[in-house]
């Protein structure tokens, strides 16, 4: 993290702007919202900043900068067209430890102005540091859509009650659990609806009902995270994962993921590699139980879609048996995202009418498949957990009747910057894989589909643009990927 974020209360106090021109009239127009005493130091000013001066909104000293125009100022901006200039503000201001913004130069900052979103009293800063500015203002234009404006009058309304929930509720965490059940339950839909009067009798009747059993007990999110892609989550799992206490997640839950699970959770790694598993499937359902009923939210994270291949039902059927609450949230199964991002697509009418998924994990050197099923014509079959068996699952399609001839490819990584896809055939794809020294994650297609890779690839991750497009064509590329990733997909 380059900065530090931080929100800072200039109200009443006094700022310093070097600079009198349209750059300058934007921060200043920034720093009279948040109510500070703007000085500004120049020997001209824009029509702009001579309107506030003439209306008395700013002081004005009609020169260029001198060292002790930093005295007794909380904040100072240099928004000049003289580098000499801004560099003397900016040396002055550090060296006595006062914020300084040189605006377009991160280097002399000691803090940047952010691109916001203005709720007040809620406030969100998007920055990239100084890299990007416009990528800022795109991502702050998205959350500006997603965020209405009555969320600030919301937060107003929720401050005026807190005192009363500190007095009623003095377990911080019991006090946590009652605001989110209040924000994401009908106090929100009736103030969102415009139902403000409503809203504020909703929120008093709950202070006074505090909490249910159901709101001190312990519940289970199971979530699936997808094949990789942090962009691929639901919105609903993005939700729970903010709301829980604890998370229980496997291996190919990617540290990208990872970051968007509220800060403060614990976090409990229960990954399974190839012949070798942190914790045993017992073990996870006992742990997952037994931190529910310590009146914990469980958030157990899953690669893929947790009712695929995740053993997902074996966990449920756990937590039924003894009554723990839970709530279950599909995600995009490995055979989808990583079909989807190979330009595979998995059914086509001149190709596949049926859809097959099978594991090809090996229990004593052998996968027991219904083989005879898997050979039928005009049908794609997907394999999870295939990378060992990958000569065992060719030869034995071969042996029930799939020619040798049929397409087939085996996708590394899909829909990450990692991805790589390789293509062959039944007869040639092992020898492919072997010569490439591909290591899991990975997943087996078998199917005419496949013949469309080389029309449809789309995903180039980390390829140049094509010659004379801004964007990159579709395709894979073949990227190393670190050789202790499981062996799992889905």
């Amino acid at each position: 993290m380059d900065f530090f974020p931080i929100f800072m209360r200039i109200k009443d106090r006094s700022c310093l702007v070097v600079g009198g021109g349209v750059v300058a009239a934007r921060k200043i127009t920034l720093l009279r919202k948040a109510e500070g005493r703007i000085t500004v130091v120049s020997p001209e000013l824009c029509p702009e900043l001579a309107v506030l001066k003439a209306s008395g909104a700013i002081e004005h000293a009609e020169r260029g900068f001198r060292e002790d125009d930093i005295d007794g100022r909380v904040l100072v901006v240099a928004a000049t067209d003289d580098q000499q200039t801004n560099r003397q503000v900016s040396e002055c201001c550090q060296q006595r430890c006062i914020p300084v913004n040189v605006v377009d130069q991160p280097a002399l900052c000691s803090f940047i102005t952010p691109s916001m979103v203005d709720r007040s009293p809620l406030q969100i800063a998007i920055s990239t540091g100084g890299a990007s500015p416009v990528l800022a203002r795109l991502l702050r234009s998205r959350i500006e859509s997603l965020i209405p404006a009555s969320y600030g009058r919301l937060a107003t309304l929720v401050e005026g009650f807190r005192a009363r929930a500190k007095k009623c509720m003095p377990d911080t965490e019991l006090r946590r659990r009652f605001w989110e059940r209040v924000l994401e339950g009908p106090v929100m839909e009736l103030f969102l609806s415009g139902r403000e009067q409503a809203a504020k009798d909703a929120l008093d009747t709950a202070l006074d009902a505090g909490l249910d059993e159901r709101d001190t007990g312990g519940e289970v999110f199971l979530v699936g995270a997808g094949p990789g892609d942090p962009d691929l989550l639901t919105f609903r799992a993005l939700r729970l994962m903010q709301l829980a206490d604890v998370v229980v997640y496997d291996n190919l839950v990617s540290p990208a993921i990872l970051e968007l699970v509220r800060r403060d959770a614990e976090k409990i790694y229960a990954g399974k590699k190839r012949n070798h598993h942190t914790l045993e499937q017992g073990d996870i359902n006992d742990l997952l139980i037994r931190l529910a009923k310590e009146g914990k939210r469980v958030l157990r994270l899953k690669g893929g879609d947790p009712f695929i291949f995740g053993r997902g039902g074996e966990e449920v059927d756990r937590l039924m048996q003894h009554g723990i609450p839970f709530q279950l949230v599909p995600g995009i199964t490995a055979a989808a995202g990583c079909a989807s991002f190979a330009g595979i697509p998995l059914t086509h009418r001149d190709h596949a009418q049926a859809l097959v998924f099978a594991t090809g994990h090996l229990q004593d050197g052998t996968i027991n498949l219904n083989w005879d099923m898997l050979a039928q014509p005009r049908q794609t079959v997907v394999f999870y957990m295939g990378l060992s068996g990958l000569p065992i699952i060719c030869r034995e399609l071969v042996a029930h009747g799939m020619p040798t001839s049929t397409p087939a490819a085996l996708v590394q990584q899909g829909t990450t910057q990692n991805q790589r896809v390789l293509v062959g055939d039944l007869q040639t794809l092992p020898g492919i894989v072997e010569a490439e020294q591909v290591q899991p994650p990975t997943l087996i297609i078998v199917g005419n589909v496949v013949s469309l890779h080389q029309r449809l690839q789309w995903f180039r991750p980390n390829a140049p643009p094509t010659t004379g497009s801004l964007f990159a064509s579709g395709g894979a590329v073949e990227t190393p990927v670190p050789a202790d990733v499981a062996d799992h997909a889905g």
